[in-house]
């Protein structure tokens, strides 16, 4: 059991990785205009659209918020149940936003499809993303179930 979590957050690391670089979405409108943008690139072009703060939440919330969950779960998982102790409460805190960016993606798709104005198609970034969440939510609970049998 002691082998599981390093193995799921190292493929839950290279998930996210995938996640934030690869696209998320694929947008076609009037067959001529496609979009397949990352979360990178979303970000990227908010910021430079002249929308910092939008760029800026986003940014916190699905890049630099999970990184670090990612990070201090690779802490408490190689460094044993002293080190889980010490993870700070907000850690928890932060799972309960860690599906926003793939229910918002969902919604923009639904509203694509049902506009009718343009298609939309999921890409493998919004699925390696999806999969970084669930591993890291399963790596935190089977780090706070080795915790409280040990």
């Amino acid at each position: 059991m002691r082998l599981a979590p390093p193995l799921l957050l190292f493929v839950a690391t290279a998930a996210f990785a995938l996640g934030v670089t690869l696209p998320l979405i694929r947008v076609e409108r009037l067959y001529f205009f496609t979009e397949e943008p990352s979360l990178a690139g979303m970000v990227a072009a908010l910021w430079q659209g002249g929308d910092p703060l939008l760029a800026t939440i986003i940014a916190l919330f699905s890049i630099v918020f999970p990184a670090v969950k990612l990070m201090l779960l690779h802490v408490a998982s190689h460094s044993g149940a002293a080190a889980h102790d010490r993870l700070p409460s907000w850690l928890r805190g932060l799972s309960n936003w860690s599906m926003m960016d793939v229910v918002l993606v969902a919604l923009v798709i639904f509203a694509a499809k049902t506009s009718g104005l343009a298609a939309a198609f999921t890409k493998p970034g919004l699925w390696c993303f999806a999969l970084s969440v669930i591993l890291t939510v399963a790596v935190s609970a089977l780090l706070r179930r080795e915790r409280s049998a040990g």
